[in-house]
């Protein structure tokens, strides 16, 4: 039985809601549907392509805070309000995932703030360390 941790970003939005951003259990990390916003500063950008940004940059940190890379991702979904902005966020997510190919899914769907372009979710497993 592996160790269960909670990984926390500071987010208003996991305070308010009540989750985590990410849980680790055991070699398994699950980072929870992630959006543009800048948390230390509650912000976030009007273009798509700076939100993917920010979402990577948000999921990066709560990889790293689980021993993680994007590398050890095995699984991700992308959630957009609008499909036309999936295709100008290729470039980003390619580099991001183009070496590592996970398993991916695209959904549109409703967002829970109109500001929200995209959302990513991944789930990774921890490098075998020793």
């Amino acid at each position: 039985m592996g160790e269960r941790r909670t990984i926390l970003s500071g987010s208003l939005f996991e305070e308010r809601i009540g989750y985590a951003r990410a849980v680790v259990d055991g070699d398994r990390v699950h980072v929870s549907g992630t959006t543009g916003f800048d948390y230390a500063a509650m912000t976030i950008a009007e273009d798509v392509v700076a939100q993917a940004e920010q979402c990577l940059r948000n999921i990066t940190a709560a990889l790293a805070e689980a021993g993680c890379t994007l590398a050890d991702v095995v699984r991700v979904r992308y959630l957009l309000p609008d499909r036309e902005d999936f295709e100008p966020c290729w470039p980003v997510l390619r580099r991001a995932f183009g070496e590592v190919r996970p398993a991916a899914t695209m959904m549109v769907c409703g967002l829970a703030d109109p500001r929200m372009r995209i959302e990513i979710e991944v789930d990774a497993r921890r490098p075998v360390t020793g």
